[in-house]
């Protein structure tokens, strides 16, 4: 899969109750599709049907979501989570980085301060 598949929207017809588009804007989101179908009903309401039209605009030009998209939920979680806010999946990643670099560096210290052979060699290599 490329990244844009997991970045675009997508009809969800799994879950779909008329075309899927709100299905399909919930799983993007990762809001409850109840809630996009309420606000959905709202806006239709509020607008006085204009929102008719741009729906089933958007379920004829929308692509139907790929069957196999997500491995498992933290996949799907994940990619809700970058298309939310990238900045904040870019930092959580980031911290992950340091954090995995910080404990390879515990077990490299732990290794080489336990073998005077090990740290010979390092510092020979150095």
């Amino acid at each position: 899969m490329t990244r844009t598949q997991h970045t675009t929207l997508y009809r969800d017809k799994q879950n779909a109750k008329l075309m899927g588009v709100c299905a399909g804007i919930a799983d993007y989101t990762g809001v409850n599709a109840l809630w996009v179908r309420l606000g959905t009903v709202f806006l239709t309401m509020a607008s006085g049907g204009a929102t008719i039209p741009f729906y089933f605009l958007a379920g004829i030009l929308l692509n139907k979501k790929p069957e196999h998209l997500y491995i498992d939920t933290s996949e799907r979680n994940y990619w809700q989570g970058v298309r939310q806010s990238p900045q904040r999946a870019a930092r959580e990643i980031r911290a992950r980085f340091r954090d995995i670099d910080r404990r390879l560096a515990e077990v490299e210290t732990y290794y080489v301060t336990s073998n005077p052979r090990l740290s010979a060699e390092i510092d020979r290599l150095r």
